[in-house]
């Protein structure tokens, strides 16, 4: 926490304290449902979103820095733009005045110190700590082009990031700054490295030291609407993860459709999202979504998901919009849930969500969890949304951003009812909200298109009502946890085991994770006669080494022999249907 403090005195209010007096309650008893607060209905959603993009865009400016302006005025509630926690209930809060004072602060060291300039490439990877939030608006304000991710890589994963980046500038903490400098030598673009710490570090610059000597005044740049905003790393069945960029507009206008009506949030809401720092859903609903709706974004410094910690935060402060993956419920329904709750709206993207947990979620807190469905690559797709029926197994209709449609291989609608690829129309207009390409990867791009339509990569259903229905992944990544595992990953780190010949990874199911990667490996000769409970615990643990520790194979087969098609090729298929128990 030191780190934080380094900054300056300004704007950081830090207590131990709880925030509502020992014997608040706010009971829950039977069904609530809480109306829409920014729309009346689905239909009345569709007639509103008319979102006009203009030639130049800038979310620091034209958002951030309007807050900021009505705060001045007094036209804003007393809500705060950021409020930090952790486990000693220490905080952080900025109003958005105090957020621009040092987001501005940190572009000019990005500008300055670091001689960056607009487009210039900033590597970030940080868990949940106020600086994350800092360099994410200071980016915006430098028209710096911010690639985040996840505290989990490995070395091997960051200098693939560094090297096919073109990344200049890199922003890590002391848990991730000995995996730099191993890779570093090997990245030649790389020229400055920013370290997140209370102490020094040979060969980096301190982010503490950088942003308490920098001025605050800073004039922010402009940037086109389509001008490249950010670049996330996202796994694919084949090769390495593909380099998915966003433009100014897509996520600082098109998310607009979360936050307005998915969220449903205004500058009332506290808005608690657990994601990663390193996904697209942490840019989602814990940056862009509630800040265009002037909302609070809440963060607890987790290092690991835990129910209790989860519960807990949720009866001690007054956060009125949770949003969290399907795993996260699977795991809270099984605590003791006779807590206390101010949550009027839940909500849950990533993975689809079973009936079960949302019902036995309604039975103990009285509220509907409304499901939302999206990629890397777009805004929200589709949801449910306050006052629509929740059809159980259903993720929803479509969001009104997008004309999203179930068609067959050559991009043709098919009827209601029947099985196909989900799309989105993207003729004879494209639309904003979707990525601008797979950076330096036309092919890979070129692949998500047939006719009319970007493929989104999975299989649904569009029932009679409009409702949509996941059928499954047309390729083979694997949605586990809210990861996104390509297989090819774990393959690859897999092979390098001297006991493996080959290996393919599929998905299999799981009561907590819905669905867990699974390995089915071929072993070598020499290797076929040891011990193969200890050989599973050995290539797990080894996958763990070198690759993210999220991608490992929690369930390990050895077979004789994979299935394979006439060409040779793996049929993952097969292996996926056995486990899902599908002939």
């Amino acid at each position: 926490l030191q780190s934080h403090l380094a900054i300056g005195k300004v704007s950081f209010q830090l207590k131990a304290l709880r925030i509502f007096p020992s014997n608040f309650k706010c009971q829950i008893r039977g069904h609530r449902v809480s109306p829409p607060q920014n729309f009346t209905g689905y239909e009345s959603i569709k007639q509103q979103y008319s979102p006009q993009i203009p030639e130049y865009f800038n979310f620091a400016e034209d958002v951030l820095d309007v807050w900021a302006e009505k705060e001045k005025k007094g036209e804003k509630g007393s809500n705060p733009a950021f409020w930090w926690v952790n486990d000693r209930k220490q905080e952080v809060r900025w109003s958005f005045e105090e957020l621009g004072f040092h987001s501005r602060r940190l572009a000019n060291v990005l500008s300055g110190a670091c001689g960056l300039n607009q487009q210039d490439r900033v590597f970030l990877v940080l868990p949940r700590v106020p600086e994350w939030w800092l360099v994410n608006v200071a980016c915006l304000r430098t028209g710096t082009v911010l690639l985040p991710g996840t505290s989990q890589l490995t070395a091997r994963d960051i200098l693939h990031r560094l090297q096919t980046s073109g990344a200049r500038c890199v922003i890590t903490d002391e848990s991730l700054a000995p995996l730099l400098d191993a890779v570093a030598s090997q990245c030649s673009s790389l020229q400055h490295k920013i370290l997140v710490s209370p102490t020094k570090r040979e060969g980096w610059k301190n982010f503490g030291d950088l942003v308490r000597n920098a001025s605050s005044d800073h004039e922010c740049v402009k940037t086109r609407s389509d001008d490249p905003m950010t670049i996330f790393f996202t796994s694919g069945t084949t090769g390495s993860p593909k380099m998915t960029q966003h433009s100014h507009s897509s996520y600082g206008i098109g998310l607009t459709v979360n936050g307005r009506y998915w969220l449903d949030l205004t500058e009332r809401d506290v808005l608690w999202n657990t994601s990663d720092t390193g996904w697209a859903k942490s840019a989602w609903s814990s940056v862009y979504a509630p800040w265009i709706q002037g909302a609070c974004v809440f963060i607890h410094h987790m290092p690991r998901f835990d129910s209790h910690t989860v519960l807990e935060t949720l009866s001690s402060y007054p956060i009125s919009t949770f949003c969290t993956a399907p795993t996260a419920y699977r795991m809270l329904v099984q605590e003791d849930m006779s807590r206390y709750f101010n949550l009027q709206h839940c909500l849950c993207a990533g993975e689809p969500i079973n009936p079960e947990v949302m019902e036995k979620w309604r039975s103990a807190t009285g509220l509907d969890i409304y499901e939302g469905y999206g990629q890397t690559e777009t805004v929200l797709i589709a949801g449910t949304f306050k006052g629509m029926k929740i059809k159980a197994g259903a993720f929803g209709k479509a969001s009104p951003e997008y004309d999203v449609q179930v068609v067959d291989e050559a991009g043709n609608v098919l009827p209601r009812g029947v099985e196909g690829n989900l799309g989105i129309r993207v003729k004879p207009h494209k639309p904003f909200s979707l990525f601008t390409e797979y950076t330096g990867d036309p092919d890979r791009t070129a692949e998500c298109y047939v006719g009319d339509f970007y493929l989104t990569g999975d299989r649904a259903v569009m029932d009679e009502d409009d409702y949509l229905w996941f059928v499954g992944r047309a390729d083979d990544v694997i949605l586990s946890a809210g990861y996104r595992i390509g297989p090819f990953e774990v393959e690859n780190a897999l092979i390098e085991h001297q006991a493996v010949a080959e290996s393919a990874v599929v998905s299999s199911p799981d009561p907590i994770r819905g669905e867990v990667v699974k390995a089915f490996v071929v072993l070598t000769a020499e290797y076929k006669s040891q011990d193969q409970d200890q050989l599973k615990k050995e290539l797990q643990m080894y996958v763990k080494k070198v690759t993210a520790p999220y991608k490992y194979p929690r369930k390990v087969e050895f077979v004789e022999q994979l299935p394979k098609t006439v060409s040779g090729k793996i049929r993952r298929v097969e292996l996926r249907n056995k486990e899902w128990g599908r002939s």
